[in-house]
């Protein structure tokens, strides 16, 4: 009998780090960060006045680097809508935009963090599957499935497989609920790689049953983000994990220096038992995800999990992401965790592509799939998300297919966490709606699903949000379904979702406050910076 973990006060762990004092806070390593920022900061800006006096130089020296830099985007390969808030920066501000561009692009955290991916991308890379006699029967029998599978081995080396039981939960307590009782029954190794975790009764109960299997011999590691340690954990908390017995490590810990490295946060959500039983999708360990909380109403999310061979990716993006989080590159033996005898899962039908997504390369697998999806979408494509900023690459997607005679349906939240993003999600709103597209907002609270489902036969549920943060600068990961029994059940989840939802439409927008009408349209020239 499954067990009810919510239901009592069942006992569970906390480090609790008690209220922060003043004193604090004020000497606290969070302050001194803040100080050394703006210290740099300050010396930037005194610099610039300092050379004030050869303005006339200098001004004509940048507008003819600001000409030389316009030339050089329009000719350069990537995202048109990025490119123009360029220009347009470089154009209205030259000296600024010219510098911010050179920082951005030289940036020796940039350079560090990318080349410790090659490191550990190149030294994992002969443990992927190539899957050749499974690609050689799609390519006969699913062209459609074999396409996509071609695109995610060669952009990313991630392999279609077979042979995978697969679980939907529409909602974040049926996600931690499964992944408490997977948890009991780990005997070799527990991987968590989350973009937040934060104490309460969610991450106390998972660091019980961390805490007893360490007792009991099993290797568990966890890396988590390292804006946690802005407000949710303090900046020793892997300290007291390793106490505990527990390998705990922050990717990119927040230090006081001015880089674009920390601009590209893992926002990935994995759990790995064993490399037998793998979860991902959009909840994160907090309360709010299981609605303990309710800051901004009911939370809708979702999530899957995956048993047997497909495991295998899960574990291979973990494994690559805690290398690139060491201080030192030293390669594994990584065969024990991912050469694992999987049960027979011969009967579970379908084709499942574990996929992540890199900010650091040029193949946008993210973006990519999505657009798959839609592209190839014959009679419906449904999609949640709860974020709404997107390149014209996306627009042209959505509102083609709409205009095809395909049912495009989004599902985005009523009650916004980011006033900010929210105001920027309904500057597309009318686009997407004069051509067709129906938009839909969650009227009991905030959506943060990330799911696509189409055509009865094709989804993906993830951590990818619809904007330029997780399409572009976060590492991400998702879960590609094609011909799954799990499909059919996404598509009911997202009905009952819509169940609660009220219908944007011109008047939505025109009741919009005043502010929110003034900040979306202002926010979108700089949107894809954001």
């Amino acid at each position: 009998m499954r067990k009810v973990w919510f239901e009592d006060d069942y006992e569970i762990r906390l480090l609790r780090r008690g209220k922060r004092r003043l004193l604090d806070i004020v000497f606290g390593r969070t302050m001194v960060i803040v100080v050394l920022l703006l210290l740099q900061v300050a010396i930037m800006a005194f610099g610039a006045h300092y050379l004030g006096r050869f303005y006339p130089a200098l001004s004509g020296i940048m507008h003819v680097l600001a000409v030389v830099l316009i030339i050089y985007l329009v000719n350069k390969p990537g995202s048109a809508t990025t490119k123009i808030t360029w220009i347009v920066l470089v154009m209205a501000l030259p000296a600024f935009g010219v510098l911010l561009y050179l920082f951005v692009q030289l940036d020796v955290g940039h350079r560090y963090a990318n080349r410790r991916v090659q490191e550990s991308i190149v030294s994992t890379v002969q443990y992927v599957p190539r899957q050749t006699e499974l690609m050689t029967r799609l390519r006969t029998e699913l062209p459609e499935a074999h396409n996509l599978a071609e695109y995610t081995l060669r952009s990313g080396d991630y392999p279609v497989y077979e042979n995978t039981a697969v679980t939907y939960y529409p909602m974040g307590q049926d996600k931690i609920g499964a992944l408490l009782d997977a948890l009991q029954s780990a005997e070799h190794f527990i991987f968590l790689e989350y973009f937040i975790i934060e104490e309460g009764d969610v991450w106390g109960r998972i660091l019980k049953i961390l805490e007893e299997k360490v007792r009991a011999g099993v290797e568990v590691r966890v890396l988590y983000d390292g804006t946690c340690t802005f407000y949710r954990l303090p900046y020793g908390y892997p300290r007291r994990m390793e106490a505990l017995g527990i390998r705990c490590k922050m990717f990119a810990p927040l230090r006081p220096f001015v880089s674009t490295h920390y601009n590209y946060r893992d926002h990935r959500k994995i759990m790995v038992i064993d490399g037998k039983i793998g979860f991902t999708g959009g909840i994160n360990l907090s309360d709010e995800y299981i609605n303990r909380t309710s800051r901004l109403g009911h939370w809708k999310d979702t999530a899957i999990a995956l048993r047997g061979d497909a495991v295998r990716s899960l574990t291979l993006m973990f494994l690559q992401m805690w290398d690139v989080s060491s201080v030192h590159f030293t390669p594994e033996v990584y065969s024990k965790y991912l050469d694992v005898p999987q049960p027979a899962h011969e009967k579970e039908a379908g084709y499942v592509i574990p996929y992540g997504d890199s900010p650091l390369d040029r193949d946008l697998v993210g973006e990519m799939v999505y657009m798959d999806i839609i592209n190839r979408a014959n009679r419906y494509v449904h999609i949640m998300t709860p974020y709404l900023i997107i390149d014209n690459e996306m627009i042209t997607a959505l509102t083609y297919a709409a205009r095809r005679g395909v049912e495009v349906q989004l599902i985005l939240p009523h009650v916004p966490d980011k006033e900010i993003a929210f105001s920027l999600a309904h500057t597309y709103y009318r686009r997407l709606l004069e051509n067709g597209v129906q938009i839909y907002e969650y009227e009991p609270g905030f959506v943060h699903a990330k799911v696509f489902v189409s055509d009865d036969c094709k989804a993906t549920v993830g951590t990818i949000n619809l904007d330029y943060r997780s399409l572009y600068h976060h590492f991400e990961c998702g879960t590609y379904l094609y011909a799954s029994p799990e499909v059919p059940k996404i598509e009911q989840d997202f009905h009952q979702t819509l169940a609660k939802c009220v219908r944007a439409d011109a008047e939505l927008l025109k009741n919009d406050p005043f502010m929110r009408k003034l900040i979306g349209p202002g926010m979108r020239i700089i949107a894809p910076l954001l």
